[in-house]
């Protein structure tokens, strides 16, 4: 994957740090797709002077723009724009994956949205690498950029039946400034540290995209089980209740990572603390069924 430059005014065709953020993103979101659908798209992005707008009249022509800003980033924001064809084919697909036979427009656009929720969420985290700091995705919403953002990147996904109208997503100019910036301009330089220690280089082969997802931090939980109770005996809790939970004490319990099902396993205790031994690693069949 690589970014066609062009003569296009644009800082993602040429600022290294901002195209390896683009690349993160597009990876990740392939990714999950593949987690969800089973099916990965081949991806291609290129630097563009603004956003791909698809041919035709009225709500085929629009897009469908996410305002994502970032905590630790300062005055940073990403927005991703995504017409009709492209965010109502993923999300369909993902819930037909999961089994569901009609899917709604509605339905489809909201598991675009959860999809787009997690990709974005990697891009924070990629840019928290790249800065030196922690980086998360702040409260967004439905808005298109402002004046001003001249940034865009033409984003394509192939899938093996269809072939979505690219959709667009734009770095505001805080965003690109920030991973410009020279090093150690964040306290934490980008380059090699000081001291004895050396980081381990990546394994040959590998692109830069891998080599930047190597270090993302994704969140691992452990699930005991589950249980939906009324409202009214929430309110009724006190000290000393018991809830009893869906999963009987010798089933395994299961481990979460990025809310994602990924394995099942028994609990252990580590040096006093306690600690899950691996027992089953999940397909991505049974993974899609513990998100739905």
């Amino acid at each position: 994957m690589s970014a066609e430059e062009g003569n296009i005014p644009s800082r993602l065709g040429t600022a290294e740090p901002a195209r390896g953020l683009v690349d993160a993103w597009v990876e990740s979101l392939a990714q999950v797709f593949e987690s969800m659908a089973d099916e990965r798209p081949e991806f291609r992005w290129e630097p563009a002077s603004e956003p791909a707008v698809p041919e035709g009249r009225g709500a085929e022509s629009e897009l469908l723009w996410w305002e994502q800003p970032f905590e630790g980033a300062e005055e940073a924001k990403a927005w991703v724009g995504a017409p009709r064809s492209a965010w109502e084919y993923a999300g369909g697909q993902t819930l037909r994956a999961a089994g569901l036979e009609t899917v709604d427009a509605a339905e489809a656009r909201n598991t675009w949205l959860e999809m787009l929720g997690q990709s974005l969420s990697v891009m924070a985290r990629t840019a928290g690498s790249l800065l030196g700091h922690e980086v998360v995705c702040a409260s967004g919403g439905e808005r298109p950029p402002g004046p001003g953002v001249v940034d865009f990147a033409r984003v394509w996904l192939q899938f093996k039946a269809a072939s979505p109208a690219p959709f667009t997503l734009a770095l505001n100019p805080r965003m690109l400034d920030l991973l410009s910036a020279p090093a150690g301009a964040h306290g934490e330089p980008r380059g090699e540290p000081s001291g004895e220690e050396q980081p381990p280089e990546p394994p040959k082969g590998n692109s830069q995209t891998l080599a930047l997802l190597l270090d993302v931090e994704l969140p691992v939980s452990i699930s005991f089980g589950r249980k939906e109770i009324a409202m009214k005996d929430v309110l009724k809790l006190t000290t000393g209740s018991i809830i009893e939970l869906d999963r009987d004490v010798n089933e395994p319990v299961e481990v979460l990572v990025n809310h994602c099902l990924i394995a099942r396993g028994e609990v252990v205790v580590v040096d006093g603390n306690y600690g899950v031994r691996i027992q089953q690693i999940d397909n991505r069949h049974e993974r899609l069924r513990s998100v739905r």
